[in-house]
């Protein structure tokens, strides 16, 4: 008998010279899915923009693109293209439930979002599924509203209470949780009948610290300025002014460092004009977009320290990577960090939105380098169990475990 998963991604496919591209994470995700189910079938937007730069051919996924089955929907961000979408989109939705063993819905959103539409349809169809999600999107658009333009502002502050009540209404209705990291799960877990905690990581066991990189980098670390990397967005929810705030702060008490940002977003500008006409000019490098894997690895590896300061309660990957590299997690302490180094100690973290007691504490990890030797060591073992197919083989475990087979069960409700 085959065993047929249907999943939505929330992340679109681009089309260009006639075909299709995604995320380079997402191929990998798609082709470790391929790996436990017999045929995999992918609900997912299709945008009409070029693809961004680490968008790949769908060839990506290797020779399991052949048992993958893409079914595209509009993208459609704004409320009136989706309200006119909807009615063609239902029948293809309740089409592709039709076909599947295995349901499940990556939801977080209001306007947009087909992973909560398909959900509502498997529900009204009597089909068990199970959601997935990866930070607390009502509470993300709420934290973060305060620093958008207006019209942002009002739109998130009519949509998150409506927001945060639909996500728990799916919850409550599906026959499996799966929350990636302990923040999200916390959060999610008292409104689902069988929660369980899961990771999300697409390093492979390859991409580890090899044993003679680890030894480098402990030989290394009593010499010259302290290296700090941060690799994301950059993005107010990320903390990118309380990243240069405590950088200022190690400037004035005269701590040596040098410090680089992997990545682009809204805030990068002001980034830059800050660092430029700043204490942190030389100091602070900020070359926007990486595109390949291995550059951005290789900063984790040669790092110190993952400064982080985080605002809203997500489940961010890049700090996965970081102890996956034995560069330890210092910053905002949160259900997520927390849990992450609760076996090893491989992190020092503060209270959310402490710049000064994060600035304090790693001038201390600058001026101990034992302290810091150990740290680094701490954090290997942190991150030792992370890869890409161990947390995709937990997650296909619990589907079979706890999710009856779709197919099994049809009562219209």
């Amino acid at each position: 008998m085959s065993d047929t998963i249907l999943l939505y991604l929330p992340v679109a496919l681009h089309r260009q010279d006639g075909e299709l591209y995604l995320e380079d994470q997402a191929c990998n995700g798609l082709r470790l899915w391929a790996e436990h189910f017999d045929r995999v079938l992918v609900l997912q937007p299709l945008s009409s923009a070029p693809p961004p730069p680490n968008w790949v051919p769908l060839d990506r996924i290797g020779p399991a693109r052949a048992r993958v089955d893409f079914i595209t929907l509009p993208e459609c961000w704004r409320p009136l293209p989706f309200l006119m979408a909807l009615p063609r989109c239902l029948p293809v939705i309740r089409g592709a439930i039709a076909r599947a063993d295995r349901l499940g819905f990556a939801i977080g959103g209001l306007v947009g979002d087909w992973g909560s539409i398909a959900a509502w349809c498997a529900h009204r169809m009597g089909k068990p599924f199970y959601v997935w999600t990866d930070r607390v999107e009502s509470e993300v658009v709420r934290r973060t509203a305060a620093r958008q333009p207006w019209r942002r502002r009002l739109r998130a502050h009519l949509e998150h209470r409506p927001m945060a009540w639909a996500e728990r209404a799916l919850i409550r209705r599906a026959a499996l949780g799966l929350f990636h990291g302990r923040e999200t799960f916390e959060a999610y877990a008292p409104h689902c009948r069988n929660p369980h905690l899961v990771h999300d990581i697409h390093l492979a066991r390859a991409d580890h610290v090899s044993e003679d990189a680890l030894q480098a980098k402990l030989d290394s670390v009593g010499e010259g300025p302290l290296r700090i990397v941060y690799v994301g967005r950059a993005d107010a929810m990320k903390g990118a002014q309380d990243w240069l705030d405590v950088l200022e702060a190690l400037a004035r008490k005269g701590v040596a460092f040098h410090a680089r940002w992997l990545g682009t977003g809204p805030a990068l500008e002001t980034m830059r004009a800050r660092v430029a006409g700043g204490p942190l000019a030389g100091m602070v490098d900020l070359p926007g977009h990486v595109q390949a894997r291995a550059t951005v690895l290789e900063a984790l590896r040669t790092a110190h320290m993952m400064l982080f300061c985080h605002k809203t309660p997500e489940s961010p990957r890049c700090l996965i990577e970081a102890l996956a590299s034995a560069c330890p997690i210092v910053g905002y302490g949160c259900a997520f960090s927390r849990d992450l180094i609760a076996g090893h100690g491989g992190g020092a973290l503060v209270a959310r939105d402490d710049v000064g007691a994060l600035a304090a504490r790693v001038a201390e990890l600058a001026s101990d380098r034992a302290a810091l030797v150990d740290l680094i060591a701490r954090a290997r073992h942190d991150g030792a169990g992370f890869h890409d197919e161990a947390v995709f083989a937990h997650r296909a475990a619990l589907i079979r475990e706890h999710l009856p087979l779709a197919r099994e069960v049809s009562v219209a409700r």
